[in-house]
């Protein structure tokens, strides 16, 4: 399955970063997240799955 790198901005929106394949090709999701998330923020790495399809209420989406 494909992952994804999910944390929170200043803004308390949920940002959803989605490594490329070509990016995959050279970096791990891991280095990517380092490389991609803000410096201090928390984030996780996450399976397709756990993110929802129906981007309908996108901006209310949160991460416990």
């Amino acid at each position: 399955m494909n992952k994804k790198i999910v944390y929170t901005q200043d803004d308390g929106t949920l940002a959803i970063v989605i490594p490329t394949p070509e990016a995959l090709d050279t970096m791990t999701v891991e280095e990517i997240a380092t490389k991609d998330v803000p410096t201090g923020k928390e984030y996780h790495i996450v399976e397709d799955s756990e993110v929802p399809s129906d981007r309908t209420f996108r901006d209310a989406w949160t991460w416990e």
